[in-house]
């Protein structure tokens, strides 16, 4: 990842294709916070299919998305576990992360990651 700053309130980060990135927005009032959002995505190249999402160019895969409160605070426990592990959040499999927005939506048990399923996803990306 690298950042470009424009001045004091404007700046851009670039990320290579494939990396995995998060996004958390809070927006709030006079009376609290009104909005809470988390994003998981994977950048892509501008050929690659990718979904349009606002502030992200040209776009990336959208892994994980969730709004309010209960969903985001849920979502950055389990980011607190997988770094408990020893393991960056940005090196999981985005496969995890797409199950984990599927259960999130279902409103299922959530899956853990384990230090064991994290060795596998390296060792598939390292045969590919």
């Amino acid at each position: 990842m690298r950042i470009i700053r424009f001045d004091r309130w404007r700046r851009v980060a670039v990320f290579l294709p494939s990396a995995i990135l998060c996004r958390i927005l809070w927006q709030a009032n006079d009376y609290g916070t009104v909005r809470w959002q988390l994003m998981v995505m994977q950048a892509g190249l501008t050929r690659d299919a990718l979904q349009r999402i606002p502030g992200v160019q040209p776009g990336a895969r959208l892994l994980l998305h969730t709004q309010g409160d209960h969903g985001v605070r849920t979502v950055l426990e389990c980011i607190d576990a997988i770094e408990a592990l020893g393991i960056a959040p940005a090196t999981v499999s985005p496969a995890y992360w797409r199950t984990l927005a599927n259960r999130l939506t279902a409103r299922l048990p959530l899956p853990e990651y384990t230090a064991e399923r994290h060795a596998a996803w390296l060792a598939v990306r390292a045969l590919s």
